[in-house]
């Protein structure tokens, strides 16, 4: 089943590595619930699977929250060099993420994760293998379910990677926590850049709220979605599934960008046409922030079940991204949906609801001012952003590189290429 994932062959491999099955080199254990009524301020620290996710590196797990002493005593101890698996994920890079755990703490790990410990290899290095892109490609093979895939000890134990002599793997870890460290400090960087863009938009939108119907400042009228937007409805009769356009969470784009594919239906003359400057939304998402302004470069389609939606004029459409972004109107759009299943995952948010949205509007003026800020922040997120992709995009090949040997490192007694 595996012969076509493996890292590398055995005669393929540098001298003194090895081809190594996870369950030839360790013992795994599963993780133990942790619920959020489990969680203390005042409780030991705990590793929850979510958070294995955006922790880079590996190097340690982001101990961000606590466990409350009596849940603890039924919680799966962390051991130093243990390494923690998500057992779960949506995503390629989430599929059994793993990271190794090398605080000197008492620490525990909840629920949906699997432990590999008594490995007797660098930790560190270890858990860069399991996430290499090779693991990578084993793990989404192995993993079950559709949207959310599982993964499940008994998998994990026929997981193949390439295991040098300690002293190389310790070497590899070194040089690779230099790119973890940068990258940690730049998503650091990220997050205090998200938190005062939403000050600064919170700050300069505050008076376009309209709940409660208080008295605006003079240069601000109160209005409503109805009054400003106007439905677009063009039946497509030309474009083709290639053009066909997703709505996601405040991302409009080609459905093909979004699932590599078009999941567009065969019969196409039924979507409606969406030109660049367009907004559309979602009306069974739209609480959720299925809605924004389309900017590709031309025409596209979607769905009949979206509306397509346009801004008269006298009105800055990057003020109204922002105000359709806002926490206010967010609110709002969550409030006037109504669910349509148990589950809530759907809601209703017909076009009256969505008309009747009231918010304050300044004149245009106003408008093209506030837009330049936020613009202006939202470039020096969008820099930080691109920075860390590109970081991230070096520290992929370079592990392709020195996970699998290509490039040799100097270790204790063998001759080899400084990395």
């Amino acid at each position: 089943m595996l012969e076509e994932h493996k890292l590398d062959r055995v005669d393929q491999l540098p001298s003194k590595a090895r081809l190594v099955r996870l369950d030839q080199i360790g013992k795994f254990f599963k993780g133990k619930g942790i619920s959020r009524s489990d969680l203390s301020e005042e409780g030991f620290p705990c590793l929850r699977y979510g958070e294995i996710y955006s922790t880079y590196g590996n190097t340690t797990a982001c101990l961000r929250s606590r466990v409350s002493p009596k849940a603890a005593a039924s919680a799966q101890v962390l051991k130093t060099g243990d390494i923690v698996f998500a057992a779960s994920g949506e995503t390629l890079s989430e599929i059994g993420k793993a990271i190794a755990y090398i605080g000197s703490e008492p620490a525990y790990v909840g629920g949906d994760t699997i432990i590999l410990r008594e490995h007797h290899q660098d930790s560190v290095f270890l858990a860069h293998a399991l996430n290499s892109e090779q693991a990578i490609r084993q793990k989404a093979r192995l993993g079950k379910g559709q949207s959310v895939v599982h993964i499940h000890a008994p998998d994990l134990s026929g997981l193949e990677i390439y295991l040098p002599h300690l002293s190389e793997q310790r070497k590899v870890a070194k040089i690779l926590r230099t790119w973890d460290e940068a990258l940690e400090k730049l998503t650091a960087l990220r997050a205090a850049k998200e938190r005062r863009f939403v000050a600064i938009a919170q700050r300069l939108l505050a008076p376009s709220r309209a709940i409660g119907r208080h008295i605006p400042p003079s240069n601000w009228k109160l209005t409503s979605f109805g009054e400003v937007f106007e439905e677009r409805k063009d039946r497509n009769t030309a474009l083709e599934a290639d053009d066909a356009v997703t709505v996601g969470k405040y991302a409009i784009r080609k459905q093909s960008e979004h699932f590599s594919r078009s999941v567009a239906s065969k019969d196409l003359s039924n979507y409606w046409v969406i030109s660049p400057g367009d907004f559309v939304y979602d009306p069974m998402s739209a609480y959720y922030g299925a809605l924004g302004r389309y900017t590709g470069r031309g025409d596209g389609i979607v769905s009949p079940a979206y509306r397509v939606i346009r801004l008269k004029s006298g009105i800055n459409p990057d003020f109204m991204v922002h105000i359709l972004r806002s926490h206010a109107i967010r609110f709002l759009l969550e409030t006037r949906s109504s669910q349509g299943n148990k589950e809530g995952k759907r809601r209703l948010l017909s076009r009256d609801e969505f008309g009747s949205v009231e918010f304050n509007l300044p004149e245009i003026k106003v408008q093209e001012e506030i837009a330049g800020k936020l613009s202006l922040a939202e470039q020096d997120l969008a820099l930080t952003t691109a920075e860390i992709e590109a970081l991230t995009r070096q520290k992929r090949g370079l592990m392709q590189k020195l996970l699998t040997g290509e490039w040799p490192v100097k270790f204790d007694g063998v001759k080899g290429v400084e990395a």
